[in-house]
Parts: C-alpha cells; structure tokens; sequence
C-alpha cells in the first residue's frame, strides 16, 4: 500500500506542494502579523534637521541679520543649469 501512496504523490508533487506552501504562507503571514509591532516612529530627514540646526546656529550668531535666513529650495532649484535659470 505504501508504495502505491509513495508513487502517486511523487507523480502529483506539483499539485501537492502548491497549495501546501499556500497554507503554510497564509498562516505564517497572519501570525507574523499578530506578532509583530509594525509601528515606525516617524522620523525628520537629515536635510530637515540640517537645515533646522543651521538656522538655529545663524540665530544666535547673526540674530541683527534675519534676511540670511532663508532655507534654500529643494535640489532641482538649486542645481539649475544655466540654461534653465531664470532671465532677470
């Protein structure tokens, strides 16, 4: 009896296996969900930080000086080629 149940599932390993690894996933899945803390703190880039500290340090050197103190445009306004600047 055996052999007959070893050759048949050897003979329907792919339409055993596949749905054997679903279950096995699915059920991995979920308890890895009710397992785990999936909560990311939400933290500044490290341009926004750079940013804030450089103006707080030219607060407290510059402070007669406020119209130094505009944080600069993103990359694209910074990096313009010539080309593309604006005409003034």
């Amino acid at each position: 009896m055996w052999p007959l149940v070893m050759a048949v599932l050897r003979r329907n390993a792919v339409y055993i296996t596949l749905p054997i690894a679903g279950v096995v996933g699915f059920i991995g899945y979920n308890l890895e969900s009710l397992l785990s803390d999936k909560y990311t703190p939400y933290s500044p880039s490290i341009q926004e930080v750079r940013s804030k500290r450089l103006s707080e340090e030219s607060l407290t050197t510059n402070a007669d000086k406020l119209e130094n103190l505009r944080l600069s445009g993103s990359v694209l306004e910074r990096n313009l080629s010539p080309s593309l600047q604006p005409k003034a």
